[in-house]
């Protein structure tokens, strides 16, 4: 998948996990899990976390098709209401994966049904404090991908509100680390384990370049306290990936100070 193999990248953060983080209570998958969603692809992707000796909880990103993704991993995994959420009570938390995914759409939201049941969720657990890990961002990150994010984040950002205590809110989708406090929350995105992207912000000259790696983890240590997130790196590359491995994209030819680029325009599809 443009010019990268998923599979393979997968694989070296299941060996790193295994080697580094045995001791960990879980492991989240936070959606993206296949490229156009076909079961074959799952079918990969449950055989590549096989050898993972850490439980492993899984949500979607826009990139999946929960059909696809059901038929391979169960059924089960999906709520009427939460579809493909789940909560994981540990550590004197809880943590809860939402689905954030919509059909026909990169975009993210949550029906009715979602916002009731994650309303519920923080309402059991007012007494612990509560990780949120889901795969589309909700803040504004001033950068190109935030025209796909979480619609009506605002709007979640007030039902989270209602909870005393949501230390962290953890996100993928922009293929890019980044951290902050938003309506008072703090909020983390990670780069993930496929390519990674430059943060274009606005006025910057160009275009959003994409990059080979790293292929990244966010290492969530937990206790009464506090979060602390560390972003392991276990594949670190740096190289520029060519514009034509993204055929979604409008791809051109620019000069960056110092080199030739080929990179993707900055509305090109996450």
């Amino acid at each position: 998948v443009n010019g990268l193999d998923p599979a393979a990248r997968l694989a070296a953060a299941v060996a790193a996990i295994n080697r580094d983080h045995g001791n960990a209570d879980f492991v989240a998958l936070a959606g993206d899990l296949a490229d156009l969603g076909e079961v074959a692809a799952y079918e990969v992707l449950r055989d590549t976390l096989a050898p993972l000796t850490v439980p492993c909880h899984i949500t979607l990103g826009n990139h999946d098709v929960p059909e696809a993704f059901l038929s391979v991993f169960g059924a089960g995994l999906s709520d009427p209401s939460a579809k493909v959420s789940k909560v994981i009570d540990v550590g004197g938390y809880r943590v809860i994966l939402l689905d954030t995914t919509t059909p026909g759409t990169h975009a993210g939201a949550l029906c009715q049904g979602r916002k009731d049941w994650l309303a519920e969720r923080l309402e059991e657990a007012r007494d612990r404090p509560v990780i949120v890990v889901m795969h589309h961002h909700a803040n504004v990150l001033s950068l190109p991908v935030d025209e796909i994010p979480l619609a009506d984040g605002a709007g979640f950002a007030q039902l989270l509100q209602r909870h005393p205590d949501v230390r962290m809110v953890i996100s993928g989708h922009v293929h890019l680390t980044t951290s902050g406090v938003w309506h008072g929350i703090p909020m983390t995105t990670l780069a993930g384990s496929h390519y990674s992207v430059n943060a274009h912000l606005p006025g910057m000259a160009g275009d959003q370049l994409r990059l080979e790696g790293p292929a990244q983890m966010a290492v969530v240590l937990a206790d009464a306290a506090g979060v602390t997130v560390h972003f392991q790196d276990y594949l670190n590359r740096h190289v520029e990936l060519a514009a034509g491995l993204f055929p979604e994209g409008e791809a051109r030819q620019r000069k960056v100070p110092g080199a030739q680029r080929q990179a993707l325009r900055a509305r090109s599809i996450y």
